[in-house]
């Protein structure tokens, strides 16, 4: 459960500009999506749960590939 709390507030940090959007952060990201995806496979209740939306935007950051 520590671990969770961990990706979530490095997660929120990075949402709120108190750090750096970085690696770390899409880690964070992909464990926190694994956790929810496994969630809902456990229990349908869960089934309509997701990110928010600023979190979302975040997510389709790690896709891109800057080029210079």
């Amino acid at each position: 459960m520590e671990a969770a709390s961990h990706c979530c507030r490095i997660v929120n940090e990075s949402l709120t500009g108190e750090r750096a959007v970085d690696e770390q952060t899409f880690a964070s990201l992909a464990i926190l999506t694994e956790r929810l995806e496994r969630l809902k496979r456990l229990d349908g209740f869960f089934a309509e749960v997701g990110f928010s939306h600023d979190v979302k935007r975040l997510k389709s950051r790690a896709h891109v590939v800057p080029v210079g």
